[in-house]
């Protein structure tokens, strides 16, 4: 999810079905930990802000509920991070691979932050975290508020379509020319439907499991979708299948680079966390990457 001002994720883990103790609650991730509250990003609440690194710790806003990226869990491993200000809470997940990586090369103690995805981005020039490891790609419009690392994972996109369809066997982008396709708004899951000559381009959704609803519901012929997402939506949605053509489930030129987001002004700290994203071969990257679909949220 891309965009500048992506609504929230928080509902995606009770729609791709990640966490099955999640959907039995009222709130969405009380079974993973004792709370879901959010920082407070606003300006009015100066306390909250810091200089970098200060008391050694390097505060990492992200949602702490969309994975494979990160989620919320209630065991310490070596695999997680504490959730600031909820005691016995911890933050696992792809992001946190990183956040770990590039704290050891700070000489900081990483430190989840909760916070909406819309606001991360104004949480990081606010001061009330450090940097931004939360399944964010650097866009045109972010940079103009903030700096990015290079990538430290390149996601793709597809499309997901209902079992049974005519669109379940098709052999080219060509054939959704006229369907009906849904992306999330102000997200590149909405952009790169325009890559479909002649499609018919449906007003975004606020929301990932608000494209699931239509397509299971059949008000749309297809959803765009992040591929490496694919088991835990599938899982949760059995009746949908990821449309394959030439042997490959990535369908769209447009990929998802995922980068870390730093406030402007801190060139000597962005040039040490590339150097410890560069530490990291794409065959460890990859491993990273398995070793999560592991974990996740049953």
């Amino acid at each position: 999810m891309n965009a500048a001002n992506a609504s929230t994720r928080r509902d995606f883990l009770k729609a791709s079905g990640l966490g099955a103790a999640a959907l039995a609650s009222s709130t969405l991730l009380s079974a993973c930990g004792p709370s879901t509250q959010t920082a407070n990003t606003g300006s009015s609440s100066p306390s909250a802000a810091s200089g970098f690194g200060d008391n050694g710790t390097m505060r990492v806003g992200m949602e702490v509920a969309y994975p494979p990226y990160n989620w919320q869990t209630s065991e310490s491993t070596d695999d997680t991070i504490p959730v600031q200000g909820q005691d016995g809470a911890y933050a696992d997940g792809y992001d946190i691979v990183f956040a770990k990586k590039i704290g050891t090369a700070l000489g900081l103690e990483p430190v989840a932050v909760k916070m909406e995805f819309s606001g991360l981005v104004e949480g990081l020039t606010n001061g009330v975290i450090d940097v931004i490891c939360g399944g964010m790609t650097a866009t045109d419009e972010r940079r103009q508020s903030i700096d990015f690392s290079d990538p430290y994972w390149v996601g793709h996109y597809g499309l997901l379509v209902k079992k049974g369809s005519s669109y379940e066997g098709a052999t080219s982008l060509s054939v959704f020319s006229g369907a009906a396709v849904l992306g999330q708004r102000d997200t590149l899951l909405d952009t790169v439907i325009d890559e479909i000559d002649g499609v018919n381009h449906m007003t975004p959704v606020d929301s990932v499991p608000a494209q699931l609803s239509a397509l299971n519901q059949g008000t749309c012929d297809a959803i765009t979708f992040d591929v490496e997402n694919e088991k835990g939506l599938l899982a949760a949605n059995p009746d949908l299948v990821a449309v394959q053509i030439d042997g490959s489930k990535i369908l769209f030129q447009e990929d998802v680079p995922i980068n870390v987001g730093i406030a402007k002004g801190h060139d000597d700290v962005l040039a040490k966390i590339n150097d410890a994203i560069k530490s990291v071969s794409q065959d460890e990257r990859q491993a990273a990457w398995d070793a999560v679909q592991e974990r996740l949220p049953q």
